[in-house]
């Protein structure tokens, strides 16, 4: 049992990983419904924010619903930082949280993100600006390092908490690696076993199944796990963890009746949030998530990509319940680095 702020955790939280273009809140919401116990927003630039860019104000968006959820910002210039973290003040979400962690080249490129791993001194300046700049709870997302010869993920977590964070989400890869090779949780391990470290931290990088969730639970003591490529297009993750957390025991995968009803909720959301064109277009890339695995399912995707209409969409969906009724799933296999969305 451990508190962020004014959040009480009473077991082991499992959490959706900001992930830029997935992370919205029509995907937020089918994560929420399906088990995650804490969200996070799409990363949100903090220049954007000050130049009162529309698209990063967009994503200030948070709904009751949802809660708790975090509003994740990212950059590399004190006075911008500590300025937006006051605009996201004004719209009270739970958490306000940095990204140190993004590898991606556009971001990096601007001095942010996994880029200022390269300097723990700017990292810190950066976080006591945003500490200082709001009343909410403070916490980071960042790496292991910027590559395996700067494995600084120990000083980085004792002089974070040290200016004021709550907590900390680490990954366990360096931003040379990007989002290749095997996630190396020792290092984590060895920042919550830390006696300096009192913040709660949470482990992230291939948590794909429920075994795998319960081995480094138990392995390498994290008092939470972030969840972010396993949960796209598969929400149910989080619910199939806990039961087999609890029980031992794996929950059966969801039938096509399950998985339809929760495109077309994630779909009616995206509509409803972002408009009928643009919610249209934007579910698209996550048809292939939801509907993989089935045979022959190319035609069907293909008209789900294609069409414009909501009615359309629903007739598509309708064929798509009829022609696999009784299709029996096996247990997800993910393939990791075939899901190159997160920016984490």
């Amino acid at each position: 049992m451990f508190k962020i702020g004014n959040i009480q955790f009473t077991d082991f939280p499992l959490v959706l990983a900001p992930m830029e273009d997935v992370s919205d809140p029509p995907f937020r919401a089918v994560c929420k419904a399906n088990g995650a116990d804490l969200m996070f927003t799409e990363f949100i630039s903090s220049e954007g924010l000050i130049r009162d860019a529309i698209k990063s104000k967009k994503k200030l968006d948070i709904f009751d619903n949802e809660r708790p959820v975090g509003i994740q910002i990212f950059g590399g210039d004190e006075e911008a930082m500590a300025m937006s973290a006051a605009i996201v003040d004004t719209v009270h979400p739970d958490l306000l949280d940095i990204n140190f962690g993004c590898p991606v080249k556009k971001v990096v490129t601007r001095g942010a993100g996994a880029a200022v791993l390269k300097d723990v001194e700017l990292m810190v300046r950066l976080t006591k600006a945003v500490v200082r700049s709001t009343s909410l709870p403070v916490t980071v997302k960042t790496r292991l390092g910027w590559d395996h010869d700067s494995l600084n993920i120990t000083e980085v977590a004792e002089r974070l908490q040290d200016v004021g964070i709550k907590a900390l989400s680490i990954h366990g890869r360096t931003r040379k690696q990007m989002y290749k090779g095997e996630a190396d949780w020792t290092l984590i391990a060895k920042v919550k076993e830390n006696p300096r470290i009192t913040i709660p931290v949470f482990g992230n990088g291939d948590i794909d199944s429920p075994e795998k969730a319960l081995e480094y639970k138990n392995r390498y003591g994290v008092d939470g796990i972030m969840i972010g490529r396993a949960a796209i297009g598969y929400p149910w993750i989080f619910n199939e963890i806990k039961h087999f957390l609890k029980t031992g025991e794996h929950l059966a995968p969801p039938t096509i009746e399950q998985r339809v009803e929760v495109i077309r909720r994630h779909l009616h959301r995206s509509i409803e949030w972002k408009g009928l064109i643009t919610g249209i277009n934007e579910m698209r890339r996550h048809y292939t998530n939801y509907l993989k695995g089935l045979p022959n399912i190319k035609e069907y995707r293909l008209k789900l990509v294609t069409q414009k209409s909501l009615e359309e969409i629903d007739d598509t969906l309708n064929e798509i319940i009829k022609t696999y009724s009784g299709y029996q799933f096996e247990r997800r296999k993910v393939e990791m680095e075939s899901l190159a969305y997160s920016c984490s």
